[in-house]
């Protein structure tokens, strides 16, 4: 069961985003204030590739304790700019690092800030730090994230075992039939990935944006993650990291556990009533354990 807090209010709107000689639009929302900030500002980064911002929403909570909350739709995703005719080679984690930097850039926050990145947005934020080095960046959130794609792939064939011959057909499938993929991917995500009833009307949208009738599956077809692994790199992340799963997460206590082993200054978390989405699940404690280490 989700704590039930409304959502503040928030601001929206795009900044433009150069890359390779071409601009494109980066939408973005806003919680809390920017100008006149006493707290570092937080930067969330959706999972995927491939979905919104929209089910991070809860993250807007934490403006209650004064952390100003910034989403956005990557690039080729959702209310930003769609880019359906690139080739699968446009698609790099560099490509969504930059965007990153570009976001950080136009809102004057690059000198101090932190990252909570969800599922692929974990992934990304990683990277960011292990290729770039970012001066300004104070802490890392690593929420039910994965620290290679061999082991998301292990945990998913487990986790596929107990579950119905048609839903494992769906999920075999993968994004050759995105239609089945998604009605195999809810019955997982009912039990793994959000068990908050209803669904989320936020996770829903966000899952929309790749399955829906006017989804856009570019970005999550393309090979952005294949073989992808940080786990003989992670000893270089340098900033204070928090590590969180869910007792019947996606991403399994292994799934985790090279984080945990290889990040010099890392805290791991385990909400023992949550899945995937813990933000949904445990709302009220989740916030208050990102304040208290954001505040360390």
């Amino acid at each position: 069961m989700s704590d039930v807090i409304s959502t503040p209010s928030f601001k929206e709107g795009t900044i433009p985003f150069t890359y390779q000689g071409e601009t494109f639009q980066t939408y973005y929302k806003i919680f809390g204030e920017l100008e006149n900030r006493t707290h570092t500002p937080l930067i969330g980064l959706h999972g995927g590739p491939g979905l919104s911002h929209d089910y991070l929403v809860p993250l807007g909570d934490l403006t209650s304790k004064g952390i100003p909350v910034i989403l956005y739709d990557q690039i080729g995703n959702s209310r930003s700019t769609h880019l359906k005719d690139k080739p699968p080679t446009f698609w790099t984690i560099d490509l969504f690092i930059d965007e990153l930097i570009n976001l950080l850039n136009h809102f004057g926050v690059s000198d101090a800030f932190d990252l909570i990145g969800h599922s692929w947005g974990g992934v990304l934020s990683i990277e960011y730090e292990l290729r770039r080095q970012p001066a300004g960046l104070k802490h890392i959130i690593l929420t039910n994230s994965l620290a290679s794609v061999a082991l998301w792939g292990q945990s998913n064939m487990q986790l596929m075992q107990s579950m119905p011959p048609d839903v494992q057909s769906g999920l075999q499938g993968g994004m050759k039939d995105p239609k089945k993929y998604e009605a195999a991917l809810l019955v997982l995500h009912a039990k793994h990935g959000c068990t908050v009833k209803p669904f989320p009307a936020e996770a829903k949208y966000s899952l929309d944006q790749v399955f829906g009738a006017d989804g856009d599956p570019t970005v999550a077809s393309a090979p952005i993650l294949k073989e992808w692994s940080a786990i003989d790199r992670l000893h270089l992340v340098r900033q204070p990291t928090l590590v969180i799963n869910g007792r019947d997460d996606i991403s399994q206590d292994f799934v985790v556990a090279p984080f945990f082993e290889k990040i010099p200054k890392v805290k791991w978390v385990r909400f023992e009533q949550s899945s995937h989405m813990p933000f949904w699940e445990e709302r009220e404690r989740y916030m208050q354990l990102v304040n208290d280490f954001v505040n360390l």
